[in-house]
């Protein structure tokens, strides 16, 4: 199922859509919206109301088949987060609470076709992040382990007042973090050719990193906290060199943030879903073997179809180090959680 006896494959950044219909998504808009539509033969569309907005798989809320797809590929485990169309950051908070607490229930029911292998991620209303915070706990207490979130919600970044607090509470919670960009910027500009994911999403994911940094949000949350940020952390590791020398040389580069941006690699992780192992290569020398985990995008058409190919072709890796980044970094990433389902696991 792994690559051998004393390696483990577990995926970070995987996606689900669970089903859910258009007069379940009246819960968070009155025109129903998101849900899915399945369409039959493995087929199905994301839809925003009568608007279809993409099409999808069978593997995107059928558990059987993902975890088909998972023994395929030799993937161990994977933590299932929603897809971001489903965050619902725009509703009302109370409305939002509700619907991310029927969504919450929708992708433990999901995960609990296979426990030992599929480990659930909550969504919470990151616009009212007090809210934001009571429903992380209930989804805790009900069993999900860490927390999935957009980059931003509408104009404040993650080194918001208020979403960096939640950021706090996960961490005493005990909750990982994994931050995926969406709803990206400038697109107005970006018509066409999936630029929005080609070039918004770099774009987004490096704002996020370095607002925490620059900020001084670094300096105020616990170092406790596990924050992974998707697509290898977007343009960042190339750009780092970039921002160390702006915060050298300009004092209002560096006006919040006591110290270079390349102090604070150590306080955050990344996905590998860079797709080009020379491109991987660079985001292990910038944020240690340690730092970086595995992840796909699975299902979704632009995710890595061979899980960890990226990885087993990176130049200069040893096998302990390819080890880690397989699986190993995400087994400590979400150590708590998993000691947690093994136990469970005994008591059942």
């Amino acid at each position: 199922m792994s690559d051998g006896a004393s390696v483990t494959v577990f995926d970070v950044h995987t996606h689900v859509f669970p089903v859910i219909g258009r007069d379940e998504g009246r819960i968070l808009a009155d025109e129903g919206q998101p849900w899915l539509r399945v369409d039959g033969g493995g087929a199905g569309m994301m839809m925003c109301g009568d608007a279809e907005y993409r099409p999808v798989g069978e593997a995107l809320w059928d558990a059987a088949r993902r975890v088909a797809d998972m023994d395929a590929a030799g993937v161990d485990r994977q933590a299932v987060s929603s897809t971001p169309l489903m965050f619902g950051y725009a509703a009302e908070p109370s409305r939002a609470a509700d619907w991310c607490d029927f969504v919450n229930d929708r992708i433990l029911a999901f995960c609990s076709d296979a426990p030992d292998r599929l480990l659930p991620l909550c969504q919470v209303p990151l616009q009212d992040p007090q809210l934001a915070c009571e429903v992380a706990k209930r989804a805790a207490a009900a069993g999900h382990r860490g927390v999935h979130i957009g980059n931003h919600v509408g104009d404040r970044n993650l080194d918001d007042e208020g979403i960096t607090a939640f950021l706090a509470h996960c961490a005493e919670l005990g909750l990982p973090v994994l931050a995926h960009p969406w709803d990206m910027l400038g697109a107005d500009r970006m018509r066409g050719h999936m630029l929005p994911w080609l070039a918004g999403m770099p774009a987004e994911t490096q704002l996020s990193i370095l607002g925490l940094m620059l900020s001084g949000a670094f300096e105020r949350l616990p170092e406790s906290l596990r924050l992974c940020f998707c697509h290898g952390g977007g343009s960042f590791a190339f750009l780092l060199g970039r921002a160390d020398n702006a915060w050298h040389r300009r004092d209002i580069v560096r006006a919040d943030s006591p110290r270079p941006p390349s102090e604070y690699v150590g306080r955050f992780h990344v996905d590998s879903a860079v797709f080009d192992p020379r491109a991987l290569r660079l985001l292990v020398d910038v944020m240690g073997p340690e730092r970086v985990m595995l992840g796909t995008d699975y299902p979704f058409p632009l995710g890595e179809k061979d899980p960890g190919a990226t990885i087993r072709a990176c130049p200069g890796l040893d096998d302990a180090e390819r080890a880690l980044l397989l699986g190993g970094n995400a087994e400590a990433f979400f150590a708590p959680a998993l000691d947690l389902v093994t136990t469970e696991g005994m008591t059942q």
